[in-house]
């Protein structure tokens, strides 16, 4: 007898040949996540992963708060792995979901036989646990449609496997199966939630913030710290490149038109942003823009900043309003944190009337005011690299 965690994964049921591969990477992430917990043991069954703690000592509180936050699981739920014996389902059952059954007033007992050399059917097996737990708790009721508990009873090939109501997961596809990105990561809502929907596709992550010390504090990069450590409990470590700003915002400020500052500012960030991620192998770049957010996020605006990558540039909050993406800045605990008032690059030198329908040839003649490639070579050599663990 012994309590483990059973993870289902959802997405990867349908990646046919490829399956197993998505899986064995499903499996290293969330021992990533476990290791400094304890020992444990990992099995691949069906649809199904075992996670089996060496010894009772590991915190299976934490272990599962852990398991909740890796991409790629659909639930999961606590189980008492047990004898394939009915004597001992039997028995444990009741005790084992006690706290969960004591409070509600309906429940569903679910047989699962998939080793079928079990000698009963998987009726025989709900209906005989579920007079067992009526015997315990005669205050229950069964209700096959809309149970409060549903127990499930599982018949593997080596044990037999208790649980009560399953946990949902975090949901998308395993971290490090699609690749590799650079977030431009400022203090604000947006770029941490950006981060985190597009790490839950599958990609790793790589950080890049830009400093412009004396505008901005180092309470604010300790912001951007703090935001990441968040993000790291989903995306696993990412590497922080915090590159010095200020000579290309003051280059920005003393030679072009006041309209075009953020435009121009945005451009250089992705240059300096594309030639981070190439270094790090990174095949994309993601931003934490939403349409018509601000006058930077314009459509003639963002195609302008586009102009100046070769890269894909992803934009996983393109679609959504403010309230949509601090609902998930709550989900993911960052928002409390952006909010903090310590300010970032890109509240330095903001214009007063942003141009909303930029050409791109006159942003080109504005950039012509500076040299532009000596630039972005100092801002590079000016950089700051350490890693954020989750």
């Amino acid at each position: 007898m012994k309590e483990i965690i059973l993870i289902k994964n959802g997405e990867l049921a349908l990646k046919g040949l490829n399956r197993s591969t998505f899986e064995d990477i499903l499996i290293k992430n969330i021992r990533r996540r476990l290791k400094p917990l304890g020992e444990f043991e990992y099995r691949k069954e069906q649809s199904t992963v075992c996670v089996i703690p060496a010894d009772s000592s590991v915190d299976m509180d934490e272990a599962s708060a852990r398991v909740g936050r890796v991409f790629g699981i659909a639930c999961y739920s606590r189980a008492l792995m047990v004898e394939k014996n009915m004597e001992e389902i039997l028995k444990y059952t009741p005790e084992y979901l006690s706290s969960q059954l004591k409070n509600a007033s309906t429940f569903k007992v679910e047989g699962k036989r998939a080793d079928k050399k079990f000698p009963l059917t998987s009726p025989e097996l709900s209906a005989l646990t579920g007079a067992a737990v009526l015997e315990k708790f005669p205050h229950l009721k069964v209700d096959v449609k809309n149970p409060e508990v549903l127990i499930t009873i599982e018949i593997r090939e080596k044990n037999a496997f208790i649980r009560g109501n399953q946990t949902k997961g975090a949901g998308g596809m395993p971290t490090g199966t699609a690749g590799k990105a650079a977030v431009l990561i400022s203090g604000g809502i947006d770029s941490p939630v950006a981060a985190y929907m597009m790490a839950k596709r599958g990609l790793s992550l790589i950080a890049v913030h830009f400093a412009s010390p004396p505008y901005t504090s180092p309470q604010a990069e300790e912001k951007v710290h703090k935001l990441l450590r968040e993000v790291s409990k989903y995306s696993g470590n990412i590497t922080l490149f915090t590159v010095g700003f200020t000579e290309i915002q003051e280059q920005i400020r003393g030679n072009c038109p006041e309209d075009l500052f953020t435009l121009v500012m945005r451009r250089f960030m992705m240059r300096i942003a594309q030639r981070i991620a190439c270094k790090e192998d990174c095949h994309a770049l993601i931003t934490g823009e939403s349409l018509g957010q601000v006058a930077s996020q314009t459509l003639l605006a963002l195609g302008c900043t586009d102009s100046v990558v070769d890269m894909p540039v992803f934009r996983p909050l393109i679609g959504l309003d403010k309230d949509e993406i601090i609902s998930v800045s709550r989900k993911i605990d960052t928002f409390d944190i952006s909010i903090e008032p310590f300010e970032d690059c890109c509240t330095v030198f903001t214009p007063k009337h942003p141009k909303t329908k930029p050409q791109q040839s006159v942003l080109e003649n504005a950039e012509k005011l500076l040299d532009v490639d000596a630039l972005v070579e100092k801002a590079l050599e000016n950089t700051k690299v350490m890693n954020i663990c989750f």
